[in-house]
């Protein structure tokens, strides 16, 4: 059974107005779509148009201007989570992704915090986590939690590794906290990538897909992406692959190939 796509219409279709993305992802054969930022969009039109398109809305960022490793942040966090999952539930998305850091433009991160110690960062981010997972719980709605590559893109992000994240999922146990693995940033990081996604696929609940280097379309960099997404179903997992990347020409060239690729 072929793995459900997702087009991430902030980096695909972008020569489209954003409404006109969502039939246009339905049109090219995607399953679903997801996003950024949803404080700049039109909730009411986004949905109505993913409905009229007959396209599920996967999810987008949903933390914003705080940080998870900041102790300060754990209670201005939680609150912006609650009107991130109030957006997802008004826009039908079954799912917000969250990071450790807050990103700025072009994914910047805001804040190294580099005076804090890596135990204060650590015990931070898993006591705020505990608090998200029991907040997604009571609201059904599922939080994935992702790390991303330190040298490339987001240089300073606290969560660089698979295995941490994994871990911290697998300790507070709920089924509605998950890791999304994207594979582009944990090959800059780490490589391995099939062994990680044996080690650690249990604790995933959804992919980003991009080459490596170059973040484009799969075909244009070092990734095996056919060998990585049966890797993924023999693994079992279930879940959407998110074509998160910029493509390397136009985006009819580059929905070619991630359909060449999957």
């Amino acid at each position: 059974m072929a793995l459900r796509k997702c087009a991430c219409i902030d980096t695909l279709y972008t020569e489209l107005d954003w409404l006109d993305r969502f039939q246009a992802a339905k049109n090219d054969g995607f399953e679903a779509v997801e996003f950024w930022d949803w404080r700049i969009r039109d909730l009411d039109a986004t949905r109505e148009a993913a409905e009229k398109a007959g396209i599920a809305i996967s999810g987008f960022n949903g933390d914003a201007d705080y940080s998870l490793v900041d102790p300060t942040h754990k209670q201005k966090y939680l609150d912006y989570l609650k009107e991130s999952i109030a957006a997802a539930k008004k826009v039908g998305a079954s799912s917000v992704t969250i990071h450790s850091n807050a990103l700025g433009d072009g994914g910047i991160v805001v804040n190294h915090y580099d005076n804090l110690s890596h135990t204060v960062k650590l015990c931070s981010m898993y006591d705020t986590l505990l608090a998200c997972a029991e907040l997604a719980e009571k609201e059904e709605i599922n939080l994935n939690l992702e790390a991303l590559n330190i040298t490339t893109d987001h240089v300073g992000n606290f969560l660089a590794t698979t295995q941490m994240g994994a871990e911290i999922v697998r300790l507070i146990g709920s089924p509605r906290l998950k890791l999304l693995y994207d594979v582009y940033h944990m090959q800059i990081n780490e490589g391995c990538i099939c062994d990680t996604i044996s080690n650690y696929g249990d604790t995933f609940g959804h992919i980003h897909v991009a080459d490596a280097p170059g973040r484009h379309e799969p075909g244009t960099g070092e990734i095996n992406y056919k060998k990585v997404i049966r890797h993924l179903e023999e693994c079992g997992y279930t879940g959407r692959v998110g074509y998160e990347l910029f493509p390397l020409t136009d985006t009819a060239a580059a929905v070619k190939a991630i359909m060449e690729n999957a």
